[in-house]
């Protein structure tokens, strides 16, 4: 299975307590780097959050966030502290008698005072036990669209090492004939300069020539990896270092190739290596 590092879930659950919101996003990145945002209600989750995180992900920059917000009628509805505001007005009913002041505690007065708005309070278990469930499909859904992408770029990377394989066999197919052109190029040349050389140093010339253009060494090795770039893909094991490693290697053999040139067919046809090689190179950035 091939997963890209590039993805993102959303997930929401509603309650009588409050909704909870939980973002993940995931981008290339060397390793793994997690990020978790929690609200304050729900700090004692990170630790059990990024264990699921290393359990789950190999690689990538991974950035979790929990949104919490309480429902609309705990906010509007305030609940008081009764037995607070009957103290507050027994008190302020003796300092009024004792100093014999008009001055009371009015409403306001009374709805400033520490405690007497009950804020609304959160089952901290009940809300716990649900924020991890819910991370737990936000994961999941995470995983799929990696799936997905990971697909995607399977099939792109598929597609140009089948490029690839045509050229390297294209290029494998004409070399007889580029070296026997180029061996009747050369005994042409010879007769227009009238020059003569003595069959053995003629010989010699002929080997140098087609010993600079054998390319047979490396367009094996390009066969080579490619295969090992097939065998990595249809793995089961973590596959993006090694394909990156291997995209190194093909451009090796794609550079070799294009110096060891000696018609313009080939030096396009090791181009044309080089750009798909590179295409391959960029989407495998955001294999994992």
């Amino acid at each position: 299975m091939t997963l890209s590092m590039t993805a993102f879930s959303r997930q929401q659950v509603d309650s009588n307590w409050g909704s909870l919101t939980w973002e993940i996003r995931s981008v290339n990145h060397r390793y793994l780097e997690t990020s978790v945002r929690l609200p304050e209600n729900f700090r004692s989750l990170e630790n059990s959050i990024r264990e699921k995180l290393r359990e789950n992900l190999k690689r990538g920059k991974i950035e979790c966030q929990l949104h919490f917000k309480k429902p609309d009628s705990t906010q509007s509805e305030l609940q008081i502290n009764k037995e607070l505001v009957e103290k507050l007005l027994n008190v302020s009913s003796i300092i009024h008698r004792s100093t014999e002041t008009t001055f009371q505690l009015n409403t306001i007065d009374i709805l400033r005072w520490p405690g007497v708005i009950v804020e609304h309070k959160l089952d901290t278990n009940v809300a716990e036990n649900e924020a991890i469930t819910l991370f737990d499909q936000a994961l999941e859904a995470l995983i799929s669209a990696r799936k997905r992408e990971g697909d995607a770029l399977k099939v792109l990377l598929s597609n140009r090492i089948e490029a690839i394989k045509e050229i390297v066999s294209s290029i494998r197919g004409k070399m007889p004939e580029i070296i026997s052109n180029q061996k009747q190029t050369l005994l042409d040349r010879l007769r227009e300069l009238k020059a003569e050389l003595e069959p053995i140093r003629l010989e010699q010339e002929i080997t140098l020539l087609a010993q600079k253009a054998d390319v047979d060494e490396e367009l094996d090795r390009l066969d080579s990896h490619l295969q090992e770039v097939e065998r990595v893909i249809n793995s089961s094991n973590q596959k993006g270092r090694r394909l990156d490693f291997l995209m190194q290697e093909l451009n090796r053999e794609a550079n070799t190739l294009s110096s060891k040139s000696i018609v313009i067919e080939t030096t396009l046809s090791a181009v044309e290596l080089k750009v798909l090689i590179e295409q391959m190179r960029e989407q495998i950035q955001n294999v994992e």
